[in-house]
Parts: C-alpha cells; structure tokens; sequence
C-alpha cells in the first residue's frame, strides 16, 4: 500500500499526537484548575460563601512555606522577621456566564496594612488581557485588592476594608470607584475580627470575588470554553497594628506567578466549559500542554544539523514564524496568547520593512532520558554577527527539575545556539542563565549542530539570497535534574527563534532583527508549556490510527481575501510540497515549491499578488515516489478581492 501524505482529519486529531490523551499514567497538572460553571445558580456577593454551589467548586491551597504547585510557585519574606503565623488559604472557582467567582478564605491571627508596600494583608493578581487578539504574546492585566493605602489619610483605621488598584481600580486606592470598574470587578471581605488591630487576635477572613473576564477578551459561554491565564500573591503583614517587635513579620506567598503587571515564571490556566458544572460529576482530567513523543523504535540522531535520519520524518513538527498572526491563532490553548514576537531597535531604530521574517519548524522528540529538538529554519539571509539583537539561532528554555530558586520556585536555564561565521553552530553564554557551554563541555549533557543548506553563505552582507539551514539539539535530562527514567516525565520548556537580516546594499536602519517564541521566550519569563516526555513508543505504520491516510486540504483563511490567505495542510512524512494555482478556465496561473517540509499540521501564507480578483482553486501535491508522479490533495478554491 503506497503511503499517503495529506490527511483530511482536523487538528483535533493530530493533536492526538503532540497534544493528545496518553494511556499511560501523568502527574497531575499543578498549574491549572476547572472553574465549574453553576448552572444557574446565583452568587450573592457578600464574603459568606454559603451558597451551595461553592461546595461544588474547585479549589487550590496557598500555604507558605510549600509550592502551591511547580514549576513557578514560590514564596518571600520581604519584612521583619518570618511568620509565626504563616499563609494557609484556600481559593475556590466558579463561573457564571462570563463572571468568573473567586472564594478566598485565609487563617490569619492579624489581618490589616498601611500605607507601607509590603506591610499589608492582600492579593495581588494578573489575568492576561485577550482583548486585542493582534498583541503578541498578551499582556497581564493587574488585579490588586488589599489593605495597602498608599496615599490615603485613613490608612490604618481599625476595621477598614481593602482597597481596589488596577485594570478596575484607581490609585490612591481611597478614590472613589465608577459604575463601570464596579462591573467589571467586585469583591467583599468579611474578616473574623477587626482589620488594623491587634488588640483583637483575628482567625483569618472571606472574601467573594467577582471579575467580569468578557470585558478583557474571554468567552467562558461557547462551546469549547475558554481558560483564563491568573497569577496570585497572598501577601500575609502581622503585628503591625500596633508594632509587636519581636514577631512583626510581612511576607508573600504565591501561585504560579508573584506579580500583577509583569509576566514572569508561570500562570495558571483556568478552564471552563459550559457542559462541566457543578452538578456534572467528576471534572475532566486535564491533559498536558504538549506531549513530546517516545523515538525508542527509531535509531538515534547524529547530531550534525541535517534532519537526515527516519525519527524527523515521521515526528510532527511545529511552526514558529514572526508577524504570521494567523498561525499564532492556531496554536491550542494557551500557547496561542503565551507565543510572541520582540523587534529590538537595529543601527539606532526598528526597521519598517521585515523583508525575510523569521520562520522556523521545531520538531522534537525524545529516547530514553535523551531530549532531540531538530530545527529547520526558511532563512533567506543567514548571518553571524556579535549584536545578540541581530543573531540567528535559538534559545530553547528549559525549567531544571531540582533548582529552587530565590524566589523558592523551579529555576530555568537557556540553552543558546547562534550561527557562526563558518556556518557551525556557537553554544553562547551571552548571559548568566546561558547554560549550553557548560551542559556540553563541563556536564557532557548536550550536544548541538547546524548545517547550512545548500545555496547558503553565511555573511552580513545580504546580496543574494540563502536557502536557510537546519540544526539538531540533544539535551540528557539527567543533567538538568530528571532522574533516570525521567522519574514523572514532566518537562517545562519554550523556544525562541532569532533572526537577523543585514544588507549591505540598503540604508543601515532597514537591517533589522526579531524574536519569535513559542510558549516562553527567555528562562525566567511566563510561560512554559506542561509537556509530558510520553513513554508511549512511538511509530507510524501505514494504517497508523492517529495519521489517517486520505489525501485532502485542510483550509485556506480568511477566504476571500485582500492581501494574503494562510493554507493549512497536514503531511503524514516529511516531504517536499508543491503549491499550484488555476483560474476558472484550469489554466495554471501559479506554481511555487514550497520545499521539504516536517510532517504534522503545516501553514502558508499565500499572497498571489500578480493575480487579480476573482475565483481560483489550488492544489497542494508530494511526490508519490515514481519520477513524474505526485500524490495530490483535494482541491481548494480560494477568493481574491482587490
């Protein structure tokens, strides 16, 4: 039976694949949470938590002194001396409609703030804003609601209640709130004994907490559901009202993520869906971000930089590619807000035109406690040059499993690679958390090579084009605290793709160069994905369950069309694909080679810019293995307006 490449499956179930559920036993996720919808029940916000619903509800604890879940949570004293009263609290989540409930209950023996940072009771959290679908990756929205008073002459009055400062708040905090900031975000607090006085030893407090997320871009109401993106401080401040000095003590602890206005470390991703209720029984197990598959029946790759060996044709790849919106909006979950881009200014300012953008597609695998990532970058201009803003290369993140932080959380190390001047690939320790020359020279964990395709020269001149370069990375986990056996195969990780572009023949400010990361861009910034280091072994056989074998398309989007359409197509091996354009009348109008390409779930940005407005169709077509024959898609059809 002949192998058939293009599959008409949706990405749903190649997401089986990278994605997907396993048979085998995983770690819980510990950073992520369902927040049940309650079925029509109401919520009274008054700081009870009495309504039955919140019995039902999921819940996280907080508690100082152990992670409220790897790999960013974390705690710190910032004040006096350690608490002899510490953090224990717990949150629970509902949604009703696109109202997102947070119940927070806290034991605390001395409840209050001031006008002092650090020396209040509180929370400090982010939700990242998806408003504006066109921000790559979303920015954190602050959600603070404490007692800390900065600039109000009522500060520290006994029994006052905390304040509002953020997206929905105002500062000073003592201002009054409008209409509009009391819909989108509403809390009250009910504290077992008297806030800012110590003369009264209080047990802890309430409070109910209700966010408006439709206003910052979610949709908890359609079929699918959406997941939030939330961080939250526990800021714990005792005997300070008055001061007691042999115990005054202010402190943090928090999940996942210790700030309100910047995303680092981690978040937690809050799903919500409306056929999971309170009343729908058990909450659906939450599957890892990424499932990175088992290579054991495939021979190990050399690692010289060409994606030569059997396991990269078969092992579905991922595309990362700057200013493709389009693709981004693919990704599933979170990684389609968490992937971005960063120009840096280039010769004192960032060039108008991306004449080559960057465009990469990762693959990658693992053997036995061995991680393999293979890159193959579409690089028109390939340079080395000493400006880390204008390298090309990459930087995979990887969170190392027994390295607590100062921040008490799971530290992360970049593993750099730039291209050299000779074409070979340059470990770097341009900063501290650089860890790939050492894993290699001083651990023997790692090994990394590129190869520059044929048609490429390495240079910073860009006077004629290049035909990119590819490049291979093994990493033994063991040397970033994996045990043996990967222990609970759990890896936290992202890639950042560099790309810089020179031309000697241009004005020096058209030089230019970007970033482009999945998931994480550096080691210490939100997000890596939860990915599983899957056992399963890992084949792919002609009648292969999770790679059908009907050729088709998948689609082609927006359609019509004004300025460009991105097709998106599925290969079962790596290929090389053919793109062919037709009129009405069939006369071919348009052909490009659109090269070798990984298999998995593939994208192009199609333009057809010589072609006027009207109706045409395409086809997408591999060679079947006999010289002149080609395995062919369905056929598309596609609209052009101008």
């Amino acid at each position: 039976m002949m192998k058939q490449l293009f599959r008409i499956t949706p990405f749903a179930i190649f997401a089986l694949l990278i994605f997907g559920a396993s048979a085998y036993a995983q770690a819980p996720r510990e950073d992520a949470v369902w927040a049940r919808t309650t079925d029509g029940a109401a919520i009274t916000l008054d700081g009870v938590l009495d309504e039955a619903a919140w019995a039902e509800a999921e819940s996280l604890t907080v508690q100082w002194g152990q992670s409220a879940g790897i790999p960013g949570s974390g705690w710190k004293a910032e004040v006096g001396f350690l608490p002899v009263d510490p953090t224990y609290a717990t949150i629970k989540f509902l949604v009703d409609g696109n109202q997102l409930y947070l119940g927070f209950t806290v034991s605390d023996s001395s409840v209050g703030g001031g006008p002092d940072f650090n020396r209040f009771d509180g929370f400090l959290m982010a939700i990242k804003n998806h408003e504006d679908t066109l921000v790559a990756p979303k920015p954190p929205g602050e959600y603070f609601y404490s007692w800390w008073y900065d600039a109000c002459p009522d500060s520290m009055d006994p029994g006052k209640d905390p304040g509002f400062i953020g997206v929905w708040g105002n500062f000073p905090p003592c201002t009054t709130r409008s209409a509009e900031q009391i819909a989108n975000w509403d809390a009250v607090t009910i504290v077992k004994g008297l806030s800012n006085d110590d003369a009264v030893i209080d047990t802890g407090y309430v409070t109910e907490m209700r966010i408006d997320v439709s206003a910052i871009g979610y949709d908890m109401t359609q079929p699918e559901g959406d997941i939030i993106e939330w961080n939250c401080s526990i800021y714990d401040a005792d005997w300070f009202w008055p001061i007691n000095a042999t115990k005054v003590s202010g402190n943090r602890t928090w999940i996942q993520g210790p700030w309100g206005n910047q995303p680092i470390y981690n978040q937690v991703r809050i799903y919500s869906r409306p056929d999971v209720t309170i009343n729908s029984g058990a909450a659906p197990d939450l599957e890892p971000e990424l499932r990175i598959p088992n290579g054991a029946l495939f021979a190990a790759p050399t690692i010289d930089g060409v994606l030569d060996e059997a396991l990269w044709d078969v092992v579905p790849g991922i595309d990362i590619r700057f200013n493709d919106d389009s693709l981004r909006a693919s990704y599933p979950g979170v990684s389609a807000h968490r992937a971005g881009q960063y120009q840096p200014d280039v010769n004192g300012g960032a060039a108008v035109n991306i004449l080559d953008p960057g465009d990469c597609t990762i693959q990658l695998a693992h053997i036995a406690d061995t991680l393999y990532i293979g890159f193959d970058f579409k690089d028109q201009y390939v340079q080395s040059h000493p400006n880390f803003d204008r390298w090309d290369g990459f930087i995979v993140n990887i969170i190392v499993r027994d390295s607590i932080g100062v921040d008490s959380n799971l530290v992360g190390v970049r593993l750099t690679a730039q291209v050299n001047t000779d074409g070979t690939a340059l470990p770097q320790s341009f900063v501290n958390a650089d860890y790939l020359p050492y894993l290699i020279d001083s651990l023997g964990g790692a090994s990394v090579a590129m190869a520059m395709n044929a048609g490429t020269t390495v240079d910073t001149l860009g006077l004629s084009p290049d035909n990119g370069y590819t490049a291979e990375l093994a990493v033994d986990l063991t040397k970033l605290g994996y045990p043996k056996g990967l222990g609970d195969r759990t890896i936290f990780l992202g890639v950042n793709i560099l790309d810089g572009d020179s031309f000697a023949a241009l004005p020096p400010g058209d030089s230019y160069g970007t970033r482009t990361w999945w998931y994480k861009e550096y080691e210490g910034t939100c997000c890596p994905a939860w990915g599983y280091l899957d056992p399963a072994l890992f084949d792919v056989g002609v009648d292969s369950p999770v790679l059908p074998t009907s050729p088709s398309r998948i689609d082609n989007y927006p359609n019509p069309y004004k300025h460009s359409t991105t097709l998106r197509y599925s290969l079962r091996i790596r290929s090389e694909v053919t793109l062919e354009v037709f009129d009405v009348a069939g006369r071919r109008v348009d052909k490009q080679n659109l090269g070798r390409q990984a298999p998995g779930i593939r994208t192009f940005v199609y333009r057809g810019a010589d072609l006027s407005a009207g109706t045409y169709f395409y086809r997408l077509s591999v060679p079947s293995g006999k010289a002149g024959d080609v395995l062919e898609s369905s056929t598309g059809k596609m609209t052009i307006l101008r």
